[in-house]
């Protein structure tokens, strides 16, 4: 990777704090805003090429378009040289990576999908994130724990154990998930991604951002703006189920995939538009899934970074 690489943190991270562990020292971690115009300012008046790169993992497709309306900010100069990154993951990648982690917990255990709380929305995926792991493997107790919302890592190990499970694991679906040390009947499934896989897939992401920009000078800031469209009350449809005319045209192609990562090579990526992304670091990536059914979309409706 040459230049300076950004890595932005959101909720998922605690604001990047929780990405010092899992990136090397060569990449600069920021909470956005001010940090992130601070260092993109100082990389260019050295004369180094930027890459920023939102690290979230599908549930804050708002980080993608903060950033990107950040970048806006800067002048001419600061800009020319600066790209901004597909999403370090979507929910599909995540779940693909969470189904790695259950094939290593004895089938008596529960698993306890954990993160931190965000909006009402990204908090909803976490829900939605738990179910497919819990259809596409073989675990039959998959609870959610929001940390610092609700239901809480207690009240989330009270419910596996009202189930009847006699552990549970914590497999941690966000880079900011402690271990649950001195909680009873619990265990650790994490970390998510080993260092490795984690450098691998930022790595994939910059060069394809810089690839890009020097083929046609695309910076990725106009896509990244629009990441957060489908996300919050503008476009949930009430019960009744009329449409709504917003001014724009709502064309969303669907494949419909079952978050099977096959592919061999450092990069978990898949297709720009509603698609199961079909490469994983192969460390981390899952088993075939055998299917009793035809499986929901698992892409979220904001966009699928490669």
């Amino acid at each position: 990777m040459t230049g300076r690489v950004i890595a932005v943190g959101g909720h998922e991270s605690d604001g990047a704090a929780a990405l010092t562990g899992v990136l090397g020292p060569e990449v600069v971690r920021v909470a956005g805003g001010r940090e992130l115009v601070r260092e993109v300012r100082s990389a260019r008046a050295g004369g180094e090429r930027v890459c920023v790169v939102p690290m979230t993992l599908g549930r804050d497709p708002s980080l993608v378009a903060d950033t990107a309306r950040t970048l806006l900010a800067l002048d001419a100069s600061e800009r020319a040289g600066t790209v901004l990154a597909e999403p370090f993951a979507t929910t599909a990648h995540l779940v693909g990576w969470l189904r790695t982690l259950a094939t290593r917990v004895p089938d008596d255990r529960a698993l306890l999908v954990t993160a931190p709380s965000g909006d009402p929305f990204s908090d909803a995926d976490l829900f939605r994130t738990a179910r497919l792991v819990r259809q596409y493997g073989r675990h039959r107790n998959v609870e959610v724990a929001l940390l610092g919302g609700d239901p809480g890592l207690a009240e989330g190990v009270r419910r596996c154990r009202a189930l009847g499970a006699p552990r549970v694991v914590v497999l941690p679906a966000a880079w900011a998930v402690p271990e649950p040390t001195g909680v009873p009947h619990t265990e650790y499934g994490g970390p998510l991604l080993s260092g490795s896989a984690a450098a691998g897939v930022l790595a994939s992401r910059v060069r394809e951002a810089q690839d890009r920009y020097e083929r046609s000078g695309d910076d990725g800031v106009a896509r990244a703006l629009a990441a957060d469209h489908d996300h919050g009350h503008a476009h949930s449809h009430g019960p009744d189920g009329h449409d709504h005319d917003h001014g724009h045209s709502h064309s969303h192609s669907h494949s419909h995939g079952h978050g099977d990562s096959h592919g061999a090579g450092p990069d978990p990526g898949g297709d720009h538009h509603h698609r199961t992304p079909s490469h994983a670091p192969r460390s981390e990536a899952e088993p075939p899934v055998r299917h009793q059914g035809a499986a929901p979309d698992l892409v979220p409706s904001h966009r699928s970074p490669r």
